[in-house]
């Protein structure tokens, strides 16, 4: 087991206040098809609700599936990226465990940004499979509460969460283990949309009205049509791709998707949407327990 202290930025109030939290960060590898565990192995990292935020001992915790966006998990010093542990930080203040999934790296990619999507080697369809396979796991912990397991996904990872969590797939009617909830930023939603989304699961889309890479339309839309419980979308009002970060607005030439192809995407914080989204979530997640 590995130790980690890692500080992030979590918007409590109106401020802006720093939130620390030390954890046992563990590294486990995952059965990408659970019902073939001699098959590809994946690499997460497991955070367990620390010993000071967990007054009742012995009671079972909500626990929460990271998914990464297509630019990978890992910082230039092959760290944990800032957002993921960030992001950690706030399901441990809710009471809620997390597992940050590596969908890339055992399969020799480090990223997919880059890739046409029909041209990527890591599809959606891997990467659904990697969700359920990741819900199986944490089912199986001991200080997991089976019933109360959630999905977080960024963009790629967002519409992973739509994938794992449409009953239209065969895979997601047939898995032994479903998510109760989930939330996905800024997910690409035309696939779903058109394949027709049906779902049981409390979904939440935070989204950048402004977005040019993964845009907010096809979303709501989505919303609109859906069958079964009805998504939850908050649309944030000049926000780009990226907007819950804290790199500055720029423009990525070296993407090939998008809402104009080959003219590149806007990407970057939004100071106000992030401040309203990490409220929303939260708000969201306390709901859930």
């Amino acid at each position: 087991m590995k130790k980690n202290l890692f500080c992030s930025t979590v918007v409590a109030t109106s401020l802006m206040l720093l939130a620390c939290s030390a954890s046992a960060q563990q590294e486990v590898t995952i059965p990408a098809d659970a019902k073939s565990p001699q098959g590809l192995q994946l690499k997460a990292y497991w955070f367990a609700v620390p010993a000071e935020k967990n007054d009742e001992r012995l009671a079972k915790k909500p626990a929460v599936v990271l998914l990464h966006g297509c630019g990978g998990l890992y910082d230039r010093k092959g760290e944990l990226s800032k957002r993921y542990t960030e992001y950690v930080s706030v399901l441990h203040g809710v009471g809620m465990h997390a597992l940050v999934l590596d969908s890339l790296s055992t399969r020799g990619e480090k990223e997919l940004c880059t890739q046409k999507i029909g041209q990527r080697r890591v599809t959606q369809v891997d990467r659904r499979q990697d969700a359920l396979a990741a819900l199986a796991w944490l089912a199986e912990q001991p200080q997991v509460n089976a019933g109360k397991l959630g999905l977080l996904g960024w963009s790629n990872g967002g519409s992973t969460v739509l994938a794992a969590t449409n009953v239209s797939h065969p895979a997601v009617r047939q898995a032994s283990y479903t998510a109760a909830f989930a939330v996905a930023y800024y997910p690409g939603c035309t696939a779903d949309t058109q394949r027709g989304y049906q779902t049981q699961t409390r979904l939440l889309m935070l989204l950048g009205a402004s977005d040019d890479w993964t845009p907010a339309e096809p979303c709501e839309r989505l919303a609109q049509t859906a069958l079964g419980v009805r998504p939850e979308v908050v649309s944030y009002p000049g926000a780009f791709h990226g907007f819950d970060g804290t790199a500055a607005l720029r423009v990525r030439k070296d993407v090939p998707n998008g809402v104009n192809p080959g003219q590149g995407v806007t990407v970057g914080t939004n100071a106000l949407a992030r401040e309203q989204s990490f409220q929303r979530l939260k708000a969201f997640l306390a709901a859930q327990k």
